[in-house]
């Protein structure tokens, strides 16, 4: 007895449905990650750096995700932001989501607004 093979192809595609995806399951923006991106949006903001800043977030928006990939290859370098390793690996996964970039952005805006109240 011969199955479908419209059923075949509706179960293979269920199967694979996430074996390519580049966004993780949780693609939520935490709590503590939201800390972290206001840790990074104060420590660009204080050295003039937020036009830059949101220059390049935006130029690299479609590269998040090999942007974290990058900041491991230089975490022996940012040790002056994050005093933590684990703050800077939460950071870099956090940095893999989607809407990483607009938190981040939203944050150094509002720290530049509060800058020039």
């Amino acid at each position: 007895m011969q199955s479908d093979p419209s059923s075949r192809l509706t179960r293979l595609k269920e199967s694979l449905a996430h074996a390519f995806a580049v966004e993780s399951l949780e693609t939520e923006i935490q709590t503590e990650e939201r800390v972290l991106a206001n840790k990074v949006a104060t420590f660009l903001v204080r050295r003039r750096l937020s036009t830059p800043a949101i220059m390049l977030l935006e130029t690299g928006r479609p590269l998040n995700f090999i942007g974290s990939q990058f900041l491991t290859f230089l975490s022996p370098f940012v040790s002056i932001i994050f005093k933590k390793v684990e703050d800077f690996n939460r950071f870099t996964r956090f940095l893999e989501k989607r809407k990483s970039i607009d938190c981040l952005i939203d944050q150094i805006v509002t720290q530049e607004d509060r800058q020039h109240e």
